[in-house]
């Protein structure tokens, strides 16, 4: 508080005032000025200043950076000016506006924690001595003169000012006429101000003038070069190379950027014509301005032609064995699969050269076909990339986009061939089934150039531009509906089938790498967890229904992620998950046990149906009732199995004697067949035989065997016609227990293709005609 008034008296004294150091600004006698004031202590000495009848010393830093000045920081020569306006902002930031009245010395600077103030000494602005009017005659022209050019560079001069300049005979109003209205240095300005001779003063006005035009002379010229250099190639590149020889000098890493990519295209495996346009390119840039948009275009366009793999080949050791154990360990099941890759490595072993062998995987969602490419590259030892081909409509997406467009960029096929890093990889286009067409093209159609060996040993990239030779890549595609795939590309390409898994081939391939996998990935011991097989079989049968393992997968996670949190928590060391505790882990049953006839039953006979996610046991009801001969089918049944409802009809008035079935049943009673689950869309021609065998048995009153499961085709004169899917519908009659499965003969060789478990459990009855399989099926 002592301080405080000490303070105060002292500024009752007119030699003492609030001082604010400026940084960058000097102020004059006689000049209005406005300035912001950001620093506590000089926001404090303009309200204490205002305060105090608004006088304030304004005195110049040397260094603009200093942020707390001290009296060795701040020029000796200051001015004081009265405050006229003070406008507080957010931020505690106040713009001033200020008018000087004198010029004043610094004599000693003062410090009392809130403000800086001053003590100062008065001296004149100008001396009186007396100058020779002449001289000051000639400098007042040379400033006027100079002062003329330095405004020309100021289209916006008010020319009021050049004319009260030019008209002015007075040299102290030239002087403050000039030095008011320029853009000096602080340091120049703050020279002028302690000059007090007013030819001395006008002599440093002239020099300061003098130099900061010849500054905007020059900047005038380089502006002027620059925009005329975009005309000047030759100069351009002579001044290049001046500049590359003095950043060889200097020692700089990015000098002669230019000509690296010289060297570099000099170095690729390409024949002379392709080479001369790349380095026509390369050219191009040594010429342009490493800062210009067509500079960036062709930079970036010869980087990706030097990431190509020019003639970098990966070294293939295939071994048959190593080949064998890769594909086995990494898939269970896929027997002839397995088999056709390995004739397909076999070829490639013993001639390596060999061009046009393109693998289509076909096959459900789930069951493992981008695994099987992948297991493919690594038994053959090649770099591996994918190409996701799903939802891609625009032909540029193959092809790439001209290097003209903005954003540009090539297509996938040369970007996975970067991704691999060599030109005989294998690449996977995955999902090439889902390939789009619409205004912006075909994509479907640009990939026939791919896959085509005759002609991509010459594959042009819209982007690259350069043809580049994909004969020696290996190409796999992989697609769920082959239906969906144009002729013209599935003709280059060889289809194998992938098929739906079984139930025993889920099993194998859940306790054999599925859970495995998913107690690694869960940080869990094979000692922390267990999980019994019938517990496997049964989310297979009552959690799952797909015909690959996703969602198999999906669920021994959930078992995984409850078993971690019980042993985690400390509730248990080890989780054992039987059957009965399924529902404890996994919730209520999702799905059910096929609908099957369980006892011997007049009238319904269990077939066999194949859905995209296995065999199904479908069984079929016919029931006889007193009408005019109406036939109901239900069961939402599609076209194709109502038609095989009307020959089995038919078929059966045929035979009706046989079976002492009454010759008019068909206009004396109504027949209504139906399939349970109504909600299930259901067809095809398969079912043919079940109906038969259904109407036989409610008409004759012969019960059916409710351990016989059947599947096939009929004619109208009772022939039994071959069906597809038998590996899945013989699994769905293990699955159901059935002891005995009737088929078509003709299917007898596909019996290869069921699982051994399902024919070591099951007797086939191989059915020529109807009456072999009611011979088989009815109890007489």
């Amino acid at each position: 508080m002592e301080q405080t008034r000490k303070s105060d008296k002292n500024m009752e004294s007119e030699n003492i005032l609030y001082t604010v150091a400026l940084r960058g600004l000097v102020a004059f006698p006689k000049m209005v000025m406005h300035f912001d004031v950001s620093r506590d202590k000089s926001v404090t000495a303009i309200e204490k200043s205002l305060k105090k009848g608004g006088k304030l010393f304004l005195v110049t830093q040397h260094e603009a950076y200093v942020d707390s000045p001290k009296a060795s920081d701040l020029y000796k020569v200051g001015v004081v000016v009265e405050i006229k306006q003070a406008l507080k902002l957010p931020d505690n930031i106040m713009k001033v506006l200020v008018e000087g009245v004198y010029k004043a010395n610094l004599v000693r600077l003062i410090d009392d924690g809130e403000a800086l103030m001053a003590e100062i000494k008065r001296t004149p602005t100008y001396s009186r001595a007396k100058y020779d009017e002449v001289e000051a005659e000639a400098l007042m022209r040379s400033v006027k003169d100079i002062f003329e050019r330095y405004a020309s560079f100021f289209p916006r001069m008010p020319k009021e000012l050049l004319t009260n300049i030019m008209t002015q005979d007075s040299p102290i109003k030239l002087y403050e006429a000039v030095t008011f209205n320029c853009n000096l240095n602080y340091r120049d300005k703050q020279t002028l101000l302690e000059e007090t001779n007013i030819i001395n003063k006008l002599s440093v006005l002239f020099a300061c003038l003098s130099s900061e035009v010849e500054i905007l002379e020059l900047e005038n010229l380089i502006n002027e070069q620059t925009k005329n250099s975009i005309d000047k190639g030759q100069k351009e590149y002579y001044l290049r190379e001046q500049m590359r020889v003095i950043q060889e000098q200097l020692g700089e890493d990015d000098a002669d950027e230019a000509f690296g990519y010289i060297n570099d295209i000099m170095e690729l495996k390409l024949d002379d014509k392709n080479k001369e346009k790349l380095l026509k390119e390369a050219d191009k840039l040594t010429k342009l301005p490493p800062s210009s948009q067509e500079a960036f275009v062709i930079k970036n366009y010869l980087d990706t032609v030097l990431d190509l793999p020019w003639g970098k080949l990966s070294k293939a050791k295939l071994s048959m064995d190593k080949a064998e154990a890769v594909l086995e360990k990494d898939h269970y099941g896929l027997k002839k699969v397995k088999d056709r890759i390995l004739e397909f490595l076999a070829v490639h072993m013993l001639n390596p050269e060999i061009k046009g062998q393109i693998i289509c995987l076909a096959g459900p969602p789930g069951i493992g076909k981008t695994s099987i490419a992948k297991s493919i590259a690594k038994a053959m030892g090649r770099k591996y990339a994918r190409v996701s081909l799903g939802g891609v409509r625009d032909e540029a997406d193959i092809r790439g986009h001209r290097k003209t467009y903005v954003g540009a960029m090539p297509g996938r096929v040369i970007t996975a061939l970067i991704q691999a890093g060599t030109a005989n990889p294998l690449i996977l286009f995955d999902e090439i089934d889902k390939l789009c067409s619409d205004i912006k093209g075909d994509p479907s159609s640009a990939m026939l150039e791919v896959l085509d060996s005759e002609q991509n040993n010459a594959f042009r990239d819209h982007f690259i531009e350069v043809p580049f030779d994909l004969s020696k890549a290996v190409f796999i595609t992989t697609a769920n509906n082959v239906s969906a795939i144009p002729a013209p590309l599935l003709d280059r390409m060889e289809v194998i089938e992938l098929p739906s898994y079984t139930a025993e081939e889920k099993f194998h391939i859940a306790k054999e790498h599925l859970v495995p996998k998913q107690l690694k990935e869960h940080g869990l011991k094979a000692s922390q967890l267990r999980i019994e097989d019938q517990t496997i079989h049964d989310i297979i049968q009552f959690y799952t229904k797909e015909a690959g393992v996703r969602t198999l997968e999906r669920n021994i996670a959930s078992l995984c992620r409850k078993a971690a949190k019980k042993i985690a928590s400390g509730d248990a060391k080890r989780v054992i998950i039987k059957e009965d505790d399924l529902q404890e882990y996994l919730g209520i049953k999702k799905y059910l046990e096929d609908i099957s006839s369980k006892t011997d039953q007049v009238g319904v006979v269990n077939g066999l149906a194949w859905t995209s996610v296995g065999g199904v046991l479908m069984p079929l009801e016919v029931l006889v009732l007193k009408g005019t001969g109406k036939i109901e089918v239900t069961g939402s049944l599609g076209d194709v199995m109502k038609e095989s409802s009307k020959i089995a009809v038919s078929y059966v008035r045929s035979i009706a004697d046989k079976y002492n079935i009454p010759a008019d049943f068909y206009k004396e009673n109504d027949l209504h067949i139906h399939a349970p689950e109504g909600a299930v869309p259901k067809d095809g021609p398969s079912a043919g035989v079940t109906m038969t065998t259904a109407l036989v048995s409610a008409l004759s009153g012969l019960p059916v065997r409710a351990d016989v499961a059947m599947t096939g085709e009929i004619t109208l004169h009772g022939k039994v016609l071959p069906i597809g899917g038998l590996r899945e519908k013989t699994m769905a009659a293990y699955k159901a227990g059935k002891k005995t499965v009737i088929i078509p003969s003709a299917n007898k060789p596909d019996l290869e293709e069921v699982d051994d478990v399902v024919k070591n459990a099951i007797e086939f009855v191989y059915a020529d005609t109807l009456e072999d399989v009611l011979d088989t099926a009815l109890i007489k």
